[in-house]
């Protein structure tokens, strides 16, 4: 088809092509970025924690501040939630992968450094790999006599007296590969605070920070230091899924039976910490999933009032030509080539418009490069859309008789 007859019908229309042509190119760039975004909190919302989370339960209490007998009434425990049917492996951690609030450490390859190689998360307690379900790609759990006691680790890491602190860690792969790549990193030595050193004994196939995950969401290590209940700690009792509900009744009915006035600050499976961590990405997708299909739908809404206008303003114009021979496919196709010819300018412009928001949000908001499958993708979108909003007003157009060239104006 010929487009100089509808270059030249734009020309005379200018201001409402390009109002339409803007409003394709923001919706292009805003569409791009946003279902990008979309793209971004539904695959943080996957991540993979590197436990057995539908095995688990975890029961919070608050803490017993200072009391002697904190670590026995912890041992007590534990001992009475191992007899409960079902239960197949319990621990008292600080902290779970997205469980928010867990202590974190800077990580050096020298005793000398100024600067930190990498920040990973610490995860404390004993008999930790078992119970979250944690796989060893290399080397072994710690031994019972590796332990020391949190207070005990503290009170000498304040006094700078290194034969009170553990000596060993397990460490995730992608730590080891980011401080050896292509190194083994079994026997390696790293260095916290001021240049206390740690033997690696192990190395995990993967374990989630507890803390924020944008940066080394994988940077994590397992200490031989055991927690009691002065450190504000969690029970994580292992089990089979189908078991998790009555384990976790159970497990309440103990510990209130050993401690009738303890109280439960956080109780429910791992499913409902997961769940809690990513309430605000699920929000923000189904925000931006809303807007999406809002100015979708706006600019569809604009192509169809657009072309309706100009069918209502062309009627004598179409039937001129209907009556030089013009057939009804060429009335259709002449206005979804017009449709066309507008998406593609404001697809173009939006493209450009979808680059400069993506480098704005990436300087200040710590995002990715936009990838470039978005563009094409977003066009095709938009052109389908475009086609399928002029269709109706289309035919119409192609509907309008020949005899509507022989009326007086």
């Amino acid at each position: 088809m010929d487009i100089l007859p509808i270059l030249s019908t734009l020309r005379r229309h200018k201001i409402t092509a390009w109002l339409l042509i803007m409003q394709i190119a923001l919706t292009c760039a805003i569409v791009c970025n946003a279902v990008f975004l979309i793209g971004q909190r539904l695959q943080r919302m996957d991540m993979p924690s590197g436990i057995d989370e539908h095995n688990l339960v975890q029961i919070k209490v608050a803490y017993i501040s200072n009391r002697p007998d904190a670590t026995a009434r912890a041992q007590t425990d534990l001992a009475a939630l191992r007899q409960i049917p079902g239960v197949q492996q319990v621990a008292l951690s600080i902290s779970l992968p997205f469980a928010m609030g867990g202590p974190n450490s800077d990580v050096m390859l020298d005793a000398r450094q100024k600067q930190r190689t990498l920040s990973a998360s610490n995860f404390f307690g004993q008999n930790l790999l078992p119970t979250l379900g944690l796989k060893l790609v290399e080397g072994r759990d710690f031994q019972p006599g590796e332990y020391v006691d949190l207070t005990t680790a503290t009170a000498a890491l304040q006094s700078g007296e290194l034969k009170g602190l553990p000596q060993t860690v397990i460490i995730t792969k992608a730590m080891a590969e980011r401080l050896w790549p292509g190194q083994g990193a079994l026997g390696k030595t790293i260095y916290f605070g001021q240049g206390v050193p740690f033997r690696v004994i192990g190395v995990l196939a993967g374990l989630t920070r507890s803390d924020s995950l944008r940066n080394g969401a994988d940077y994590s290590m397992v200490m031989p230091i055991s927690v009691d209940l002065t450190s504000g700690a969690r029970y994580v009792i292992r089990c089979a899924p189908q078991d998790r509900a009555q384990v976790l009744g159970a497990a309440l009915a103990k510990l209130k039976q050993i401690d009738p006035r303890r109280v439960v600050l956080q109780k429910g499976t791992y499913d409902d910490v997961r769940r809690a961590f990513f309430a605000n990405d699920r929000a923000m997708a189904g925000i931006l999933t809303g807007v999406v299909a809002a100015l979708l739908i706006v600019t569809a809404l604009g192509i169809v009032g657009l072309a309706s206008f100009w069918v209502a303003q062309r009627r004598r114009q179409i039937g001129v030509r209907r009556a030089l021979g013009a057939t009804r496919a060429n009335i259709l196709h002449y206005f979804q080539t017009e449709n066309f010819l507008l998406a593609t300018i404001g697809i173009v412009i939006g493209m450009v418009l979808a680059f400069g928001i993506n480098l704005f949000l990436m300087k200040h908001y710590e995002l990715p490069r936009l990838p470039a499958v978005y563009f094409p993708v977003g066009a095709i979108a938009l052109w389908m859309i475009g086609q399928l909003a002029v269709l109706g007003p289309a035919l119409r157009a192609a509907a309008v008789p020949p005899v509507v060239a022989t009326r007086s104006v």
